[in-house]
């Protein structure tokens, strides 16, 4: 069986108060890419889950066994997954799998009538990304993640990524943005959401409310790591109708009204790690 695990876009991130878990309230506009890993399951004598060239216990391995703790009775499965989205790239990736598992189990306990623990629990225990993509949509998303209101398909659009080889890490962005006293406050931030809703509510392309999209963890990781501000303008130069960060980062993108121009836009770019993608489905 082969699942789809598809990466994500933060087309827009705001920071709003630290909570007393530790956490942030955000405000975040999340889409889905085409770029996505490719996860194959398949009945195992016990779990276990393979993931080539990534070292370490993943996402996708903590769900399974959240699955299993919650009670699901499934026979064991062995899942191979192969890393198609850039590793720590804030696209996603780690939740787009774990995500794939738990519609998986999801899907199995549909059509065998059997008892299903709660998926949106567990998602939001695995990480702030995970809620969202149990139904791969675009969304509008506010608490730590957990709050996840899905909105009308956009319009065609597309992107071109720089993941300037991961490896950002999301506490050190955040902590960053702690320390540079970045962020709006609670009021703002309901504001922000009404208006973000009024935008994509519509089905519109993201271009179309291009005032709305900002990442405020953009300085945080452009002082960690300087060079992302050369990859944003290097995807303004080569044509994107506006460019940003995703998520914490290290990736940047730009946003193009077709594929075909987003390819374009790659080829001129000429750097080995440009992405170009369909966005919004």
């Amino acid at each position: 069986m082969q699942l789809a695990a598809p990466a994500k876009l933060n087309l827009c991130l705001y920071l709003g108060p630290r909570r007393e878990d530790g956490l942030h309230e955000l405000c975040s506009l999340f889409e889905p890419l085409a770029l996505g890993d490719a996860v194959e399951v398949a009945e195992a004598e016990r779990d276990e889950v393979v993931c080539p060239g990534v070292e370490g216990e993943n996402l996708a391995a903590r769900a399974l066994a959240a699955l299993r703790e919650a009670g699901w009775e499934h026979p064991p499965l062995r899942i191979e997954i192969e890393k198609r989205i850039p590793v720590a790239a804030g696209l996603g990736g780690g939740s787009a799998d774990a995500a794939a598992l738990l519609r998986l189990a999801r899907d199995l306990a549909t059509r065998a009538a059997w008892w299903i623990p709660d998926l949106e629990a567990i998602a939001a225990e695995l990480g702030a990304d995970v809620p969202s993509q149990l139904t791969p949509a675009l969304a509008l998303v506010r608490g730590a993640g957990e709050r996840v209101e899905r909105l009308p398909e956009p319009a065609p659009h597309a992107a071109v990524l720089l993941p300037d080889g991961g490896g950002l890490g999301t506490a050190e962005v955040f902590a960053e943005a702690d320390r540079l006293g970045l962020g709006r406050d609670a009021a703002e931030l309901e504001d922000l959401a009404v208006r973000l809703r009024a935008a994509a509510g519509a089905g519109a392309s993201p271009l179309a409310f291009r005032e709305l999209l900002a990442n405020d963890l953009e300085p945080a990781a452009l002082s960690l790591r300087p060079r992302i501000g050369d990859a944003l303008d290097a995807l303004r130069t080569a044509g994107a109708s506006h460019a940003l960060l995703t998520g914490s980062g290290p990736t940047a993108f730009g946003l193009f009204p077709d594929l075909a121009a987003a390819h374009a836009a790659a080829d001129e770019l000429d750097r080995d790690d440009a992405i170009a993608c369909e966005a919004g489905r």
